[in-house]
């Protein structure tokens, strides 16, 4: 009884009053890529935006970004819950509500935000609701999460566009991404930046539906 109770909490996000306290400074992490040797933290370029995509487990999600083109760093870390600077054990317990999420620091004039949703669509199954895969629980949710209102207006449009080829392609699921503000981020452990890096065959998890991301997908459906 008492492990499908710890189950049913993680399939469900907490209450703040449910949340866990967390702590007021951040977790130690690592203070450049791996892979680039670009500092995680910033300063960044002139000119470079950010996104934030949470897609099941953060390892292969921030792989798939960090080798494209126009991407200048990337970062997994958490976001969208309660619990200031938690800890990835405070967050598999699920009761801090955050999600694992990766930071894409990108050169606009190198790859477009709608490129980059793109890769988010066809990176993962979003109609799975709190689990990727065999990755169960709220830190494995879809999730968009944007810093402006052209990047709010772009994914909204995409969300319609990518369930319509869905529906087209037989797939009967219906999309549970979320898309919301840009929330605090958290920077994961040390480890967990650029996991597969350091662990070329470790686990990757993921995997879309097959249904090709339509073109044009960040613009507005007609009327």
């Amino acid at each position: 009884m008492f492990v499908l109770d710890m189950f049913s909490k993680k399939m469900k996000l907490p209450t703040a009053g449910d949340a866990l306290p967390g702590r007021s400074e951040p977790i130690p992490t690592a203070m450049e890529h791996f892979v680039s040797h670009r500092p995680l933290k910033g300063p960044f370029p002139q000119g470079l935006e950010r996104a934030m995509f949470g897609m099941g487990c953060f390892w292969g999600v921030e792989r798939r970004f960090w080798r494209t083109e126009g991407v200048f760093v990337t970062a997994v870390g958490y976001a969208a819950g309660t619990t200031p600077n938690p800890t990835y054990q405070e967050v598999c317990t699920g009761q801090t509500g955050h999600n694992e999420v990766v930071l894409v620091v990108f050169d606009p004039e190198a790859v477009s935000y709608e490129a980059l949703l793109k890769l988010f669509w066809e990176g993962h199954d979003p109609t799975q609701g709190m689990r990727q895969g065999n990755d169960m629980g709220t830190q494995y949710r879809s999730g968009i999460y944007t810093f402006s209102d052209e990047q709010a207006e772009a994914a909204t449009a995409a969300k319609v566009r990518y369930q319509d080829a869905l529906k087209k392609a037989g797939h009967k699921g219906t999309i549970s991404t979320e898309i919301v503000p840009a929330p605090a981020f958290y920077y994961a452990e040390d480890y967990h930046q650029q996991y597969l890096a350091k662990n070329p065959r470790g686990y990757c998890g993921g995997g879309g539906t097959g249904v090709a991301c339509p073109a044009g997908i960040a613009e507005a459906p007609a009327e």
